[in-house]
């Protein structure tokens, strides 16, 4: 059994090299370096104010929201969700979430593929990069 504690995880710190309102704490606690096959799971923390930045998936992403509010924009729809809402991000639509609530903001994606690629508008530290690319990350050695 492939298992995940989301109390227990390894996040690294993302700032936006341009705009440090764009700062995440995150990490892919499942995808095919994992053992995952059909599914990919992203889980990010966002601070007051801050937001994740726009981006397209190259795969449908659904978004729950497991503590804090957020304000979501898929497209041109924007809307506020609270912990146990979810929302759908169709496959290359651009989209953004920013912490609207007082308290760390905690979201969980769910992606339907083992591997997909991310690319923001924004270049991210410490990766220098505006994409992530899951089967990249596979790829590299432990």
């Amino acid at each position: 059994m492939i298992s995940v504690d989301l109390n227990n995880l390894d996040l690294t710190e993302f700032t936006g090299k341009t705009n440090p309102g764009l700062h995440c704490r995150a990490t892919f606690p499942l995808f095919s370096a994992h053992g995952s096959e059909n599914s990919a799971t992203v889980y990010f923390e966002l601070e007051p104010g801050d937001a994740l930045g726009w981006h397209t998936d190259s795969v449908e992403e659904l978004l729950l929201i497991l503590k804090g509010d957020v304000e979501v924009s898929v497209g041109d729809e924007t809307g506020a969700l609270s912990a146990g809402q979810m929302a759908l991000v169709p496959t290359m639509v651009r989209h953004n979430l920013r912490n609207i609530g007082s308290e760390t903001a905690r979201v969980l994606g769910f992606f339907g593929s083992a591997n997909f690629v991310a690319t923001f508008e924004e270049v991210w530290l410490p990766t220098n990069s505006n994409m992530v690319d899951t089967a990249a990350m596979a790829a590299q050695p432990a």
